[in-house]
């Protein structure tokens, strides 16, 4: 099978998407199928042009048997709509103008979380006559509504038709959560060309591992407890949060021992270390975003990892892929995200739910897993028993099935 993938995220970048996508292709490649990509030169999260790259308008290169062709995009800050738009409106148009160029595939997959890559797929789909797929990441545009980016307005309406118009003439949905699922069957989507696919980990390279001593270090962490998010620093995040509970950290009787780390870059990240300077918070420590494979070193670094999204309603629905990889390393987690993400951590016993945007809870629970080793042992047992069911492998396996029921015969 030739399968066509489009997606505005893709390694160098690590973030979930670009992880979801390489994962997923490479493995369609092993099974013995034929896999294009179609991105933009790599600049998520800080939409500035990675090292080493060049914004061109067309570049190939050959990435795990994968064949990946970069387009031209207009790059802006991850700070404003307006800049952002016309960023998703460039490669939406770069993708379409190179596709007409791939080889016919038998299937095209084109991914959100913006959902203007999923009009590139559809856009295509009706040129080459072939069925597209819409893989869905995120409920765009309700998820810039819901972080405030764009207010309702004729404009936000016009999006949303414009997404309903996309789930009804696409071949199939691919929905990473269950909740993804039922929004659209109230939205009068058929059940039957919904596919429900989670996020999971490669559990090749997140698995268990010692605390890098030599890290630690040179990091002044040696004797620390360590809790650490490792992802976006953006809008939907909330990291006040963390910084608040840093702060009633420090005034414990023991705080010394307490350190809160921060790895990866956003549209917030300078605001927070702002605001963490003002606030003298020397217990808080600010990483910038590492290659790919030096991730789990970082990862081994934590006692606790911790996922926080702001309290909305919209992110009940959304399973944060990070909490996967800490299941894959045995990092017991504190998760300040309600609804279906919440349900796996209780259910695979590996981490504690908390209130989103209650620092003083998540301070409190980093305290009491600090004190009691024994539960901390559990926590990272359960997790580790857990990984296995969202094995990467697996879940690619699971997509191309769907994938070559789809396909045309």
């Amino acid at each position: 099978m030739k399968i066509l993938f489009l997606s505005d995220n893709f390694p160098p970048e690590v973030n979930a998407p670009a992880s979801r996508t390489i994962e997923h292709c490479r493995e369609w490649v092993r099974a013995g199928h034929e896999v294009t990509v179609i991105t933009c030169a790599p600049n998520f999260p800080a939409g500035k042009l990675f090292a080493g790259y060049r914004n061109q308008w067309r570049s190939i290169e050959h990435v795990d048997g994968i064949k990946v062709i970069r387009v031209w995009s207009f790059i802006a800050p991850n700070t404003g709509v307006i800049g952002r738009l016309i960023d998703y409106l460039s490669f939406m148009t770069s993708a379409i103008l190179a596709g007409m160029f791939v080889a016919r595939p038998d299937i095209i997959v084109a991914t959100s979380p913006q959902f203007f890559t999923a009009c590139a797929g559809r856009v295509l789909g009706t040129l080459r006559r072939r069925p597209w797929i819409f893989e869905l990441r995120d409920l765009w545009p309700d998820s810039v509504s819901a972080v405030g980016a764009m207010r309702e307005s004729f404009g936000l309406r016009a999006f949303r038709k414009l997404e309903l118009h996309l789930y009804r003439h696409c071949r199939g949905v691919v929905s990473v959560t269950e909740s993804f699922r039922e929004h659209l069957i109230v939205r009068g989507i058929a059940a039957e060309k919904i596919e429900v696919v989670t996020n999971g980990a490669d559990l090749t390279r997140f698995a268990p591992r010692e605390r890098d001593r030599d890290l630690a270090r040179s990091l002044s962490l040696e004797g620390k407890f360590v809790a650490g998010y490792v992802g976006t620093h953006g809008l939907a995040h909330g990291l006040e949060t963390l910084l608040d509970a840093a702060d009633a950290l420090r005034r414990l009787p023991d705080g010394d021992r307490f350190r809160i780390v921060l790895l990866g870059d956003g549209a917030r990240k300078a605001h927070l270390k702002a605001m963490a300077a003002e606030r003298g918070l020397h217990n808080v420590l600010f990483l910038d975003l590492v290659s790919k494979d030096q991730v789990p070193r970082y990862w081994s670094l934590l006692d606790l990892s911790i996922i926080h999204l702001n309290p909305n309603e919209l992110f009940k629905s959304v399973i944060p892929s990070k909490l996967f990889e800490c299941m894959a390393m045995g990092i017991p987690l504190l998760h300040g995200v309600l609804g279906e993400s919440a349900e796996i951590v209780r259910r695979e016993g590996f981490g504690v739910v908390f209130q989103p945007g209650d620092s003083a809870q998540l301070a409190r629970h980093i305290v009491e897993l600090a004190q009691d080793p024994s539960r901390l042992a559990e926590l990272r047992s359960a997790g580790i028993l857990a990984a296995p069911r969202y094995d990467r492998d697996r879940l690619a396996a699971k997509m191309l099935a769907a994938l070559d029921g789809w396909a045309p015969r």
